[in-house]
């Protein structure tokens, strides 16, 4: 059996000061999805400028309910919630 994967929120801050929120299993992957073009349609026309942080969530379910709440933030809000991330 299987051991469960952890499922990661992340912020993206491209280019043009936008905050991209996103979920995967490997951040690090993704984030490189997004840097050369092969990652979301958004990230495609606003190039990411660097990974603000990411948080570790124990399922699919919770991630995207994390997502949910943040993209309903103001930008300046995301950025706030960023400081509390842990980034590479």
């Amino acid at each position: 059996m299987s051991a469960a994967k952890s499922w990661f929120l992340y912020l993206i801050e491209c280019v043009d000061g936008s905050i991209y929120t996103g979920i995967a299993v490997d951040v690090a992957a993704r984030y490189a999805a997004h840097c050369n073009g092969t990652g979301a349609r958004y990230t495609r026309s606003h190039p990411p400028l660097r990974l603000l942080g990411y948080e570790a969530h124990a399922d699919r379910s919770s991630a995207s309910k994390a997502e949910y709440r943040v993209k309903q933030l103001s930008a300046a809000d995301k950025r706030r919630y960023a400081l509390r991330l842990q980034a590479d």
